[in-house]
């Protein structure tokens, strides 16, 4: 297992809160601004991904015990 410094896991908890707000915007807003039908199915699984980066961000960033 790889042993993240706290500047490091900083870092990568600041980078994973950026690739959520990408996920997000590519699959909710894109589903406004796509020639194809509304999908349900795709809002709810950019919104999960969206949940799930920033929560794994979140737990990184946390202090260590």
């Amino acid at each position: 297992m790889v042993r993240l410094t706290k500047r490091q896991r900083g870092a990568l908890g600041g980078t994973l809160r950026e690739l959520a707000n990408y996920a997000a915007a590519a699959l909710v807003f894109g589903q406004f601004v796509g020639q194809q039908l509304f999908s349900w199915r795709v809002l709810l699984t950019g919104g999960a991904l969206w949940l799930v980066l920033v929560s794994y961000a979140l737990v990184l960033e946390g202090d260590e015990p």
